[in-house]
């Protein structure tokens, strides 16, 4: 074999299939002949490269154990046993081959996809468009791509906006966008903008036109949709390649003329992929872009810009969604047609969820009809929605890396997706009282303190480095209405963080107004059916409380076909109660996480302001009500 030859087979022996490496290994053996070493008189570098290819290859390597081929068997197993220096490289390699696979066990989904070429370094990307915040499914993309490149194969992680539609995108969405990927943890190697790509795309887009691969069509939108539906070829397909880039010149110079006009690849008229018919790649827009003003009046669409930049901008891997497979032969036909490096694709499955819409263009409509507070209500699938109902971002990041990048499309319930946040706050939560404001009881302790006092109590019965609360004890106090009208006459019962106490009187039925109390404090609370929260009226400053509670937007798990989303939307998902909570809240800040016992657990959206309540927003917990 020639040097060259030599030199190409530690890259040509990794391929897995037997039938690529086997006329390889028949040419190694036939080299070896009267040969010790592949080069030379003493082990060189060509040897511990192709020594390793074949004993990483589990094909090779199987085959060679069987000493079909007898002179590569005998070098193979001579530089075994004579050179356990190379067995440091292998062991080093079955090392980091360990510590990927535990990170893949440690993410709880199968991240075992066999990605193609992994071994020349992996450069993922997340491009979003700056026309919304990004919510639950971008985050998957985003955490995918990330963890793709960081993670498991220690590559590259690109942040591209994708900012070619000045009519939806804004300075403020790109901004929030930044922030949000920020706060999740993911930390992009560069970022870019599709725009900043404007005058190279317009120049490929060029040479599409002179090669006969787009025309410039004037066809109406509803014509051209019925058309590419039903296989028919557009009247300006067969242009003049004058004509496609004189109207392609209107078009970007803005004219009335131009603006009848878009671009499209000239791809298929009636292939059975309607994704592959004749696609749109450039259109006109002369709404000012965010970024470039008014410099350009055209656009490119997202399926033109998209693979040409990918492959620019040096990406190995295009991770995307299902809603992208119908798309990707297109995607590749733009590579392969203009020459482009290639770019390896795998499509992963979207997360859904019931009651609740993901387009973009739905959610907008909702912040726009003033159905929602805004992009960061709690009732949103905005990460800034999420968030603010209370998820925590490691929970977050936890449970869409256990989907994991399976392509299987699944409607999922929201109560995993909380219940893993449960684990989280669970056991930090302090844990506070509440009473709420409505028919709340007056209990009066008969034989109660005769001066009101405190006593510092666990925040955190399970975890005393949460630290420490002041609890007020005196003889006048305040229940829950709900808990108070099951209360029977003489009944023992248990005042938490007090002891037991025998139901002595009440004072009205529906609702009570009053009842008297008994401490019994050596009662045994385990024999107690009844455990219920209470509040001194004394010793401390109650703090008023707004306590929000959320339901789905949507009213049905999923849509039908057919189905006029708008009709679904929940006119009554959201509702308000006022509480009076223990003086210890006061020291609780904006977007802490608490526990008012017996009720779930609440993050603070406001914190007490002179003269104003605390703000509850309740955390779902992934229990079913």
């Amino acid at each position: 074999m020639k040097t060259e030859g030599l030199a190409q087979l530690p890259t040509s022996l990794a391929a897995p299939d037997f039938k690529a490496i086997e006329p390889h290994l028949a040419a190694l053996d036939k080299h070896l002949i009267l040969r010790t070493y592949v080069d030379g008189y003493s082990i060189g570098e060509l040897d511990t490269k192709i020594w390793i290819a074949i004993r990483t290859n589990k094909a090779a390597a199987a085959f060679i154990k069987r000493g079909i081929l007898v002179n590569l068997s005998r070098w193979y197993n001579y530089v075994d046993q004579s050179h356990p220096e190379i067995q440091e490289e292998i062991k080093a390699k079955d090392d980091a081959e360990k510590a990927r696979k535990a990170a893949l066990s440690k993410a709880g989904a199968s991240y075992n996809m066999a990605l193609q070429d992994v071994e020349k370094g992996v450069v993922t990307r997340f491009p979003p468009e700056p026309s919304g915040y990004l919510h639950i499914g971008h985050a998957k993309a985003a955490l995918l791509n990330d963890y793709f490149a960081h993670e498991l194969y220690k590559g590259t992680l690109l942040l591209r906006f994708d900012d070619t539609n000045p009519s939806k995108e804004k300075q403020e969405f790109q901004d929030a966008i930044v922030e949000d990927l920020a706060l999740m943890g993911i930390k992009p190697d560069k970022t870019s903008y599709t725009s900043d790509y404007l005058e190279v795309l317009y120049q490929y887009c060029i040479r599409m036109i002179k090669e006969g691969h787009a025309y410039a069509d004037d066809t109406d939108q509803e014509t051209m949709r019925a058309e590419r539906m039903d296989g028919i070829a557009s009247k300006n397909r067969d242009n003049s390649l004058e004509q496609n880039l004189a109207m392609f010149e209107e078009m970007k110079a803005g004219t009335e003329k131009g603006l009848t006009y878009a671009i499209r690849a000239k791809l298929s008229v009636d292939n059975p992929n309607k994704a592959m018919r004749d696609p749109v790649i450039y259109r006109c827009n002369l709404e000012p872009h965010h970024r470039t003003g008014t410099a350009w009046k055209m656009y490119p669409t997202y399926d033109f810009a998209c693979p040409i930049v990918d492959s620019l901008e040096g990406v190995t891997h295009a991770l995307r969604t299902t809603e992208y497979t119908d798309r990707n032969p297109q995607y590749q036909w733009f590579l392969d047609t203009l020459k482009l490096r290639q770019v390896h694709m795998w499509d992963f499955a979207r997360m859904n969820f019931i009651r609740t819409e993901l387009s973009k263009r739905k959610l907008t409509k909702l912040v726009d009809a003033g159905t929602v507070w805004g992009w960061n209500d709690p009732r949103m699938p905005t990460i800034r929605g999420v968030r603010r109902r209370g998820m925590t971002i490691p929970a977050l990041r936890d449970f869409i890396l256990k989907q994991g990048p399976s392509r299987n499309i699944v409607v999922m319930d929201w109560t995993n997706f909380w219940a893993s946040n449960k684990k989280i706050i669970d056991p930090i939560a302090p844990r506070h009282t509440s009473v709420d404001v409505k028919d709340k009881v007056t209990a009066t302790v008969i034989n109660g303190p005769e001066k009101p006092y405190t006593e510092d109590k666990p925040k955190h019965a399970k975890n005393p480095a949460v630290g420490t609360k002041k609890v007020a004890y005196s003889k006048n106090l305040i229940l829950d209405q709900e808990d108070v009208k099951l209360f029977k006459q003489d009944e023992e019962i248990t005042l938490m963080n007090w002891g037991n106490a025998f139901v002595r009187k009440i004072t009205g039925s529906d609702p009570v107004t009053s009842i008297e109390l008994e401490l019994h404090l050596e009662g045994d609370v385990k024999k107690t059916e009844k455990k219920v929260t209470w509040l001194s009226t004394e010793g401390q400053d109650l703090v008023p409380a707004e306590v929000w509670d959320f339901d789905y937007l949507m009213s049905k798990d999923k849509l039908d076909e057919g189905d006029n989303w708008e009709d679904f939307v929940n006119p009554n998902s959201s509702s308000k109660l006022d509480a009076l909570c223990d003086g210890n809240v006061t020291d609780l800040k904006e977007d802490d996480i608490i526990q008012l016992e017996r009720k779930g657990y609440f993050r603070v959206d406001k914190a007490v302001g002179a003269g104003q309540p605390i703000v509850l927003f309740n955390i779902p917990t992934g229990k079913t009500k």
